[in-house]
């Protein structure tokens, strides 16, 4: 009998109702949530399934993410900065860049939104981070997951790896709720129902070139952005060059979807209850908030200034894509313009800055670890 009874009770006093805290809890709620988004609202679902999934299982059972647990190792592809680099291969093999080719100027905007980028690294800085984890956090201004993994996993910044992370992924995954009502506070109906001409058609050797040549400028002038910027060219060369269509496939496809689980359910097991309710994780998560906001402004007000400067013939609306959420932002300026004039088609003009603004975040980036010696 007394066997049986302390045979029960270990058994008992092995269910995770006895190891937990009221912290897991809490974490395993805001997992469901994020499920409940992603699921019932379609909330980038691709992104958010896995990273609630990740929150859920660390938040139940601990160990998962100890060393020996199978998320830890791959944790480690995240540190190592692989899967980022291989989400950047995959975007590349999805798409197009012609918008932005035929449309050079697309470049300034994507790059004013990067103002995000810089504003919550002072706003980080002044809520006491040091210089390094305030360049970490700053990239979720970007609207960009992978970046903000890799600059984060390069400067050492491991402790705050998983706010930084869950942050921007969420943001990303937010964008269609956070930026129209920027968009429309900013500006006016008539700049709204601006009609911008069809592009130019790109030819095939401009879009094999253009990879080719931004790997060589880019990398020379900021070797560390390689990793990011020489894989999103990689993939979109395996595009467009014709000649390795299984590549293409692989690269668009199967693989992307590997690394996105991966990535997403490791990066959303590093969100355990010690880790993640904090202050710090707070502050990080507002000041992802504020920095998203600002880059989105700012790319609306850049729009403005064009507007203004090519006598009414580009939208501001596009602007707001200037942030490298791909392809949601152009979608969310295309959604914006077809409120107002629903025969308005901005989606082609607004994938200009948002590839530029992927491009853009890599490079900004790569000058944070150019900075802090960092290679």
């Amino acid at each position: 009998m007394d066997y049986i009874m302390t045979t029960l009770d270990n058994l008992i006093h092995q269910t995770a109702f006895f190891n937990l805290e009221v912290g897991n809890y809490i974490m395993i709620v805001v997992a469901c949530v994020f499920l409940y988004l992603a699921i019932a609202k379609e909330y980038e679902p691709l992104l958010l399934v896995p990273i609630a999934f990740g929150m859920l299982l660390v938040n139940i059972y601990p160990d998962i993410m100890a060393e020996g647990g199978l998320l830890h190792y791959f944790y480690l592809l995240d540190e190592w900065a692989i899967l980022p680099s291989l989400i950047f291969m995959g975007v590349g093999a999805m798409t197009d860049f012609g918008p932005l080719i035929a449309n050079p100027k697309s470049f300034l905007l994507g790059a004013s939104a990067q103002f995000g980028i810089f504003a919550a690294y002072f706003g980080a800085i002044a809520l006491g981070f040091n210089d390094m984890a305030a360049a970490a956090i700053s990239i979720i201004g970007g609207a960009d997951g992978p970046t903000s993994i890799f600059l984060a996993s390069k400067l050492g910044q491991t402790a705050l790896l998983g706010p930084i992370a869950v942050a921007a992924y969420s943001y990303m995954s937010l964008v269609p709720i956070i930026q129209p009502p920027i968009m429309r506070l900013l500006t006016t109906e008539e700049e709204r129902k601006i009609k911008m001409g069809q592009l130019r058609p790109v030819s095939k050797l401009e879009k094999i070139l253009f990879p080719v040549i931004v790997t060589i400028v880019v990398s020379l002038i900021l070797p560390t952005t390689a990793p990011l910027v020489g894989m999103l060219m990689l993939g979109n060369l395996f595009r467009e060059s014709g000649v390795v269509r299984q590549l293409t496939d692989t690269a668009s496809n199967a693989l992307m979807y590997i690394v996105v689980i991966l990535l997403g359910t490791s990066v959303g097991a590093t969100t355990s209850a010690e880790a993640f309710l904090n202050w710090s994780t707070i502050k990080i998560v507002v000041l992802g908030l504020v920095a998203f906001a600002f880059g989105t402004a700012a790319g609306v007000v850049f729009g403005k200034i064009m507007c203004k400067m090519t006598g009414g013939k580009i939208n501001p609306l596009i602007g707001s894509a200037g942030v490298s959420a791909v392809p949601m932002a152009a979608r969310v300026s295309q959604k914006v313009g077809a409120e107002s004039d629903p025969t308005n088609f901005l989606l082609m003009h607004a994938m200009g800055p948002n590839v530029a603004g992927v491009i853009g975040t890599a490079v900004a980036a790569g000058t944070f670890m150019a900075i802090f010696g960092v290679f």
